[in-house]
């Protein structure tokens, strides 16, 4: 990995470097999202299955689009049994944590006749996009899942694509019958998209779209956005570990490398105020790699976004790590949870050399739908208020509302929306 002197200079370069990574940089793949957004909204059914037999090979009706209980017995029945608990004891975790971010709805009376409050109500019907193939994550659809479930959505539809043989991955079936899913269609790509959002003859219109995807799938979701909801728009993942002479370097490189396996594109950086355990994880990375199944990919990426770091003080590694607002942050140096007081971007904060990043993608229990390409600076992990909506209540009595009406009346007329005024004033006209 590239060992780099941290100065503004090589902060600005980094900056610059990982944001070409954005999935709003690949236009040239638009025009081909857009066709085929505008074919399923206006040919439906007809559409989705023509373009799943191109890009899947999968010859799809009305009558074998959805997935049967009968297959998702057969998914449990021939899943391997002990990988089953360990997704029901990951969801139990995913589950208890997303039910402390539950919020209530309230009402705050006073005397005069006020009343205020929030009503909190669940989104109706919720699409959720599961890859498949090689990319299939039964833990991303436990993910998803879990925390639509959890804040009471009616109608959790997942989209996931087949086979050849009409066959969906066994994993993401029994991942999403323990999520609590209601419906499952074997559709993928960008037509998957338009079909939740458009809605078409055998696929429900929903009223939000989450979940990952490649870029036909992210730039889909980005353009049907204002006719439905979306999470985001997730760019390639991303790891940031700060680190001192105390941490263990065979733990911070094989850290990085997790990240590093996922896509060409990831990010792995190393900000560490140690000459000396930049060296040795430098070691440890090539070494690991000689090993990994996943090197060429690893290599690439590293060769793309990797960097160690070398600061003079903590407070500069904090900072840098700030302006980069990495998907996952984890903090290896001595009082790591002071450290911790100094973030105020990253998606997840993993503190400590026990407190890995895999643990967070697959067990903990908080959400590992993160915030990527320095969004951390205003997004949050996706949980269960992207599940909900809150309206807001007012009541006042005519006694409550003549002290003020004078007070708004004067507002509306300042802004030259005299019928607002108006609807004040005939309360008390006589």
């Amino acid at each position: 990995m590239r060992i780099v002197k941290l100065t503004e200079k090589t902060r600005e370069n980094i900056l610059s470097g990982l944001l070409k990574r954005n999935p709003s940089q690949y236009s040239e793949y638009e025009g081909t999202v857009r066709e085929i957004l505008d074919k399923v909204r206006t040919e439906g059914d007809k559409a989705v299955f023509e373009y799943t037999l191109k890009f899947d090979k999968c010859e799809l009706t009305p009558e074998n689009v959805r997935v049967t209980q009968a297959e998702i017995d057969e998914a449990f029945n021939s899943f391997d049994k002990d990988l089953i608990g360990v997704m029901e004891r990951a969801a139990e975790n995913i589950r208890r944590y997303h039910e402390k971010q539950k919020q209530n709805s309230w009402i705050d009376t006073k005397e005069e006749g006020i009343i205020l409050g929030q009503k909190i109500t669940p989104i109706g019907t919720v699409g959720v996009y599961v890859p498949g193939g090689k990319a299939a994550y039964p833990s991303s659809t436990l993910m998803n899942i879990i925390p639509a479930s959890v804040a009471g959505v009616n109608r959790i539809v997942m989209t996931t694509p087949a086979g050849a043989d009409g066959r969906v991955y066994p994993g993401t079936l029994v991942a999403a019958k323990i999520a609590g899913v209601h419906e499952i269609y074997k559709i993928g790509g960008a037509q998957a998209i338009a079909a939740m959002a458009y809605g078409t003859g055998s696929i429900p219109k929903v009223d939000k779209i989450v979940g990952p995807g490649n870029i036909f799938v992210t730039l889909a979701k980005k353009a049907v956005f204002g006719n439905v909801s979306i999470d985001s728009v997730a760019g390639p993942s991303e790891i940031l570990v700060i680190a001192d002479e105390t941490a263990d370097p065979r733990y911070v490189a094989a850290d990085l490398l997790s990240q590093a396996e996922h896509d060409e594109l990831a990010s792995a950086i190393l900000i560490t105020t140690s000459e000396e355990l930049a060296k040795k994880v430098d070691i440890e990375v090539e070494r690991f790699t000689k090993t990994l199944e996943r090197r060429d990919i690893i290599l690439k990426s590293l060769d793309n976004y990797g960097y160690i770091l070398i600061a003079d003080n903590i407070d500069d590694a904090c900072d840098t790590a700030n302006e980069i607002a990495s998907e996952h942050l984890e903090l290896m140096t001595r009082d790591a949870f002071n450290v911790m007081t100094k973030i105020k971007n990253a998606g997840a904060i993993f503190i400590g050399e026990h407190s890995m990043e895999p643990l967070g993608d697959y067990f903990a229990g908080p959400n590992h739908v993160l915030p990527t390409n320095g969004t951390a600076k205003f997004f949050s992990p996706l949980g269960v208020d992207a599940f909900i909506k809150r309206s807001s209540i007012i009541s006042y009595s005519r006694d409550a509302l003549e002290p003020v009406a004078d007070d708004i009346i004067a507002f509306a007329n300042a802004e030259g929306l005299t019928a607002h005024a108006n609807s004040i004033k005939v309360r008390f006209n006589k």
